[in-house]
Order: structure tokens, then C-alpha cells, then sequence
């Protein structure tokens, strides 16, 4: 994983002082036991950003979560480490199908495949099959709660990172954007070969849709095919969004984003579990280098 937008000549001689620091601990989480040790950001092969890819096509990776659960003496327990992915990633009624509450998909238990990854990863949670499985449909949700959850294999928590690339970040988890509100994402679509210069967005929101369920932003370089699930950060750098759709209309060219602290309450509720959003370990910076 790069390092949060640096020169060549910075990043070699930073590298050094990295490889003496100890990897850091969970953030935002401090009485979880026992805790992953995240790897360095510079070493991590697993961070947001990362392609996933299930038999229904390419996306990309939001953030990292947590699974926490609490025993009867209060005391909280690690029960795993997972990735972000849109639920539409694992769809099986094409790209054109944004309807969760009657979109096909692959079920729970589905391998995804993680660039920089050991093992696969697995779905855990999809809303799209939650809100069909008799989970609550609030106003809004059957087109705007586009949000899935991939197991990590405990294999791989050693090469995580849960910094996104180039704007470092997140800062905890963000709610509904103004209009004129700058936004930061990383996509990572087949489209761009693999070019990572390609994948930093800087964007504007524009719009609240789907009962503020939707996040309407623009950016120079709008989220395209393969993008889906991408992370999006506020002017802030809270976690605020997750690549779902691109628009025709009323919207051309635009992207909707499903609002994270909505689709992450929705989770928990649903499967009476506790999910929480992994703090990134470089410090958050908005600007162009």
C-alpha cells in the first residue's frame, strides 16, 4: 500500500524509520482483547481500496470493520476482522439491477477474493439479503442500503491496514453531506490497469436522496464500472459513503453513495451484532500534493 501521497526520495527515506516502528494497534477501540496489530502502511497488502472480486464481477473495498461481541461480565472480545464491500458485488441480476429489495445475489458463506489477500475472504452480510429476509425496510433503504461485509481470514490480519490509500483516514464515521461539501475517495476499477495515480477522487455532494439513505456527489473523475463499493470520506475525513450506483438520470454522470452510518446501523440491528468501523492509522490530509 502507498503511502499517503509522497515523493520517492520521502517515501525510501521513510521507510527506514517505518520498519523500526512497531505495527500499530486497533484504533478507536480500547477495550477489545486480544487486538490485531495492524501492519505499517507502507508493508500492509490488505487496506481500502483493495479489488475484491466474487463470480458476479470486480468491485473495490470500502474500509475495515471489527466484530466485537461483549461477555456477561461486560468484557468486550475480538470476534473478527472484515472488509467493506457493496452488496451489489455480489449480484446476479447484471448491473443495471439497484432494487436490494428484490435484486438477485449470492448467498452468505460465498468466497470473495481479496488482492493482496492469503486466503479468500467470505460474505457475512449483505443488506440486500437482509432487507429481503424479512429485515425492516425503511423509506429510502430498497435503493439505498447498497452494503456487505467480507470476513477476513485470520491468515491475513497481519497484512492489514485500515489507512485509505493517498487521503489517509477515515476519522470515524460521518452522516448526511451539504450540498457543496467537498469528498475524498479511492477507486481501484479493472479499468484503470492498476495505475493507483488513477484511483484518489476529489469530489463534491451535491444532493441527499433516498430519504438521505444516498449521497449524490461529482467528481472530475466519477466512479466508473469496477469502482462499486469504493470508500468515500467527508471534508472532515469521517467515513460518510460506499460507491453504489452511477447515474443517468437525474444525475448524469454522478455517483450515488450509500450513507455508511446508516447502512453499518442497519447491519447491526439486523444481525444483533456489534460492527464498527476501524479508524485509519495516517492522519487524514485533503490536500493536492
Amino acid at each position: 500500500m502507498p503511502r499517503i501521497r509522497t515523493s520517492l526520495l520521502a517515501l525510501l527515506a521513510g521507510l527506514a524509520v517505518v520498519a523500526s516502528l512497531a505495527a500499530a494497534p486497533v484504533a478507536g477501540v480500547e477495550t477489545v482483547g486480544p487486538e490485531p496489530e495492524w501492519a505499517p502502511a507502507g508493508e500492509a497488502t490488505i487496506y481500502p481500496g483493495r479489488q475484491v472480486r466474487t463470480e458476479s464481477g470486480q468491485c473495490t473495498s470500502n474500509f475495515i470493520f471489527l466484530e466485537v461481541t461483549t461477555d456477561a461480565a461486560g468484557v468486550e472480545h475480538l470476534a473478527d476482522v472484515l472488509i467493506g464491500m457493496a452488496a451489489h458485488c455480489a449480484g446476479t441480476d447484471g448491473n443495471t439491477e439497484t432494487d436490494g429489495c428484490e435484486a438477485g445475489s449470492l448467498p452468505l458463506g460465498t468466497p470473495v477474493e481479496i488482492t493482496g489477500a492469503v486466503q479468500p475472504g467470505t460474505l457475512t452480510y449483505s443488506s440486500w439479503l437482509a432487507m429481503q429476509n424479512g429485515g425492516p425496510t425503511p423509506p429510502g433503504a430498497c435503493l439505498g442500503n447498497d452494503f456487505a461485509l467480507v470476513s477476513l481470514h485470520e491468515d491475513d490480519w497481519a497484512s492489514i491496514n485500515p489507512s485509505l490509500p493517498f487521503w489517509g483516514g477515515p476519522v470515524g464515521v460521518g452522516d448526511a453531506t451539504d450540498p457543496g461539501e467537498s469528498n475524498y475517495s479511492f477507486g481501484n476499477s479493472g479499468l484503470r490497469l492498476g495505475i493507483e495515480a488513477l484511483g484518489p477522487k476529489q469530489g463534491v455532494t451535491v444532493d441527499m436522496t433516498n430519504s438521505d439513505w444516498t449521497h449524490v456527489a461529482y467528481a472530475v473523475s466519477p466512479g466508473v464500472p469496477g469502482d462499486s463499493g469504493s470508500g468515500t470520506l467527508d471534508s472532515n475525513g469521517a467515513a460518510i459513503g460506499v460507491t453504489s450506483v452511477i447515474y443517468a438520470a437525474p444525475y448524469p454522470a454522478g455517483n450515488g453513495l450509500t450513507d455508511l452510518g446508516k447502512a453499518l446501523a442497519y447491519a447491526n440491528a439486523h444481525t444483533g451484532g456489534d460492527h464498527r468501523l476501524v479508524n485509519g492509522t495516517e492522519p487524514f490530509d485533503p490536500s493536492l500534493p
